[in-house]
């Protein structure tokens, strides 16, 4: 630890991760000893406390800003506003999630240990300043994904699921690692403080090119951007609904925070062509893939892919024009997508077995409340003014007008009337077509009820008053470009990881 911090101040800076970390295990330590029916509620109500919990120990982590175990995480605002995402998304799942396993008819106990322990992974991604941790947090999130995606045991289609990304999510990580071994040879060290000295010195090592495009690919994966978004429709399709919202945004988001640290803060070389097509080839595939899919969850996996090709448009602008955008458009994509899947997990019933376009007819008419979130939050995807997501998208494509993208926007605009097609689709569906009368409404419990009034609540403030948090959002992406923690002198020079001699 460094020398000139009180003691504990350290671990003030990874607060969060301990205390889920504490919680998470507590559940593992219960669950054996409790009968199954309280098991579902007992360890719930456990998991959603460590959250909460979590969520709130970020004030103190915020107060305490710098470097902290050997300089190998950063406590700055961005690693805050990515800390706050990430919990605030935990949160949703975990009352989404109640009503869900009890329908379902699934064991409890690992579920809510898995995704806190899933949280510290993506929560320690955000704050890692060292390529080696970086890669530890990412194989903690990971993990607990793989198990997750595979939770509904009972059927063929999660198993084979959760073996898919397992398989393929492990090639993805190798990349990465590869990358990042490739980036110490280049620059002599995994630190992307002394990485970013080395790549602005002067002139650039070839290797370091090898290894950006190698992390790209790790990363690329976790973010489902095409062409490494193969995984994504099969393994959403067999995964637990509430499990795809939380996949969909939370690891999403940390990979996002990621590659901004790498792209940005180390200016890492070769990047722009290498976005650029990855950022068009997502929006298209994705957008004209959603647009024959008759099953909703394979639609909203394919929109994901959209989704990450148009964040991936800021990547390619002006460093802190485009990482604001992208830390606005991860907040706003979060809101919508979460709650989309919270009413796509209740309304899929036992089994989810009602989760085509088909079973969605006449939902306007038989549930007004649940088919009026749902298009709340379609509204919001497609991009329509007094939602967050019309302002994801203004951002997104004002940087990239700003940084003289031209071309890349007038791509990302058509994609985003392509989209509009297949999220109308649903809406014509539930509110233009006789209801279903084979398909039960079960009633909305409270848990469910509080999930989606939090991301109703989001999805409308950052569409009305998005200025205090894209301030907030600009003012970290300054601290990120400019290597600047205002409370902190910066990493010392004879401290520093695996720094090679």
């Amino acid at each position: 630890m460094n020398a000139n911090l009180p003691v504990g101040a350290d671990y003030l800076r990874i607060l969060p991760e301990l205390v889920l970390t504490v919680f998470g295990m507590a559940i593992m330590l219960l669950d054996p000893l409790l009968h199954e029916e309280e098991n579902r509620k007992t360890l719930g109500a456990i998991g959603l406390a460590g959250a909460v919990v979590a969520l709130l120990s970020t004030w103190w982590m915020a107060s305490s800003r710098g470097y902290a175990f050997w300089n190998m995480v950063r406590v700055d605002g961005f690693s805050v506003f990515f800390h706050v995402l990430v919990l605030a998304i935990t949160v949703v799942l975990i009352l989404t999630s109640y009503e869900y396993m009890s329908v379902q008819r699934i064991h409890a106990g690992e579920y809510y240990g898995l995704i806190l322990f899933g949280a510290v992974g993506m929560c320690l991604m955000s704050s890692a300043v060292e390529l080696v941790l970086i890669f530890i947090a990412l194989e903690i999130s990971s993990i607990s994904t793989y198990i997750l995606a595979g939770f509904r045991r009972r059927f063929a289609i999660s198993s084979e699921s959760s073996l898919k990304y397992f398989l393929l999510g492990s090639f993805a990580t190798a990349f990465f690692l590869y990358g990042v071994s490739l980036m110490f040879g280049a620059t002599g060290s995994t630190n992307i403080d002394e990485i970013s000295k080395v790549l602005n010195s002067g002139s650039v090592p070839t290797l370091a090119y090898a290894a950006m495009a190698l992390m790209f690919i790790g990363l690329g994966f976790k973010v489902a951007a095409a062409p490494f978004h193969i995984w994504t429709p099969d393994v959403y399709e067999g995964a637990p609904a509430p499990i795809v919202g939380f996949m969909s945004t939370a690891p999403k988001a940390a990979a996002f925070a990621v590659l901004l640290r790498i792209i940005f803060e180390a200016n890492a070389p070769g990047r722009f062509w290498l976005i650029w097509i990855s950022a068009a080839f997502s929006m298209t595939l994705g957008n004209i893939a959603a647009l024959v899919q008759n099953n909703v969850k394979r639609l909203l996996a394919y929109s994901s892919i959209a989704h990450a090709g148009y964040t991936l448009v800021a990547f390619a602008a002006d460093p802190e024009l485009g990482a604001s955008a992208v830390m606005f458009y991860a907040a706003s994509y979060a809101a919508m997508n979460v709650g989309a899947f919270a009413v796509v997990s209740h309304f899929a019933n036992a089994g989810e077995r009602y989760v085509t376009l088909e079973d969605y007819e006449g939902l306007g008419r038989r549930a007004p409340v649940l088919a009026g979130a749902l298009g709340m939050f379609l509204i919001s995807l497609i991009g329509i003014p007094i939602t967050g997501g019309f302002f994801a998208k203004f951002y997104v494509f004002s940087a990239a007008l700003k940084s003289n993208l031209i071309w890349l926007t007038i791509i990302g605009v058509i994609n985003s009337a392509i989209g509009a097609y297949y999220y109308l689709r649903i809406i014509v569906v539930m509110y233009m077509r006789e209801a279903r009368a084979e398909v039960p409404l079960l009633p909305i419990p409270s848990s469910l009820a509080t999930a989606l009034v939090i991301t109703l609540a989001a999805t409308i403030y950052l569409g009305v008053l998005p200025g205090p948090v894209l301030e907030y959002a600009q003012r970290s992406a300054k601290e990120l470009v400019q290597g600047d923690v205002s409370t902190a002198a910066g990493p010392p020079d004879h401290v520093q990881v695996f720094r090679r001699k």
